[in-house]
């Protein structure tokens, strides 16, 4: 059997998704709601590579452009599934 692939707004479950539980307090995901990435790695929008949309959050806090996230990145366990 195979398993639908999840965005990284599902694995995590943080909530930043359209309609998601921490939109009003914490805003919502670029990853979610960049669609210039929709479909790479079969994710809609930026939810299968947010390691590359500026502006996603990693480790608490929002980051920046890739270059100087991909250490915080490589840390995450979603990253690592991919």
């Amino acid at each position: 059997m195979v398993s639908k692939k999840q965005n990284c707004w599902e694995y995590m479950k943080c909530g930043r998704e359209p309609g998601g539980n921490k939109v009003a307090e914490l805003g919502l995901c670029r990853a979610a709601t960049d669609t210039s990435f929709n479909g790479i790695y079969s994710g809609i929008n930026g939810g299968r590579i947010c390691w590359a949309v500026a502006g996603t959050f990693g480790g608490g806090s929002a980051q920046g452009r890739f270059a100087k996230t991909l250490g915080s990145c490589l840390k995450c366990e979603f990253y690592r599934l991919l």
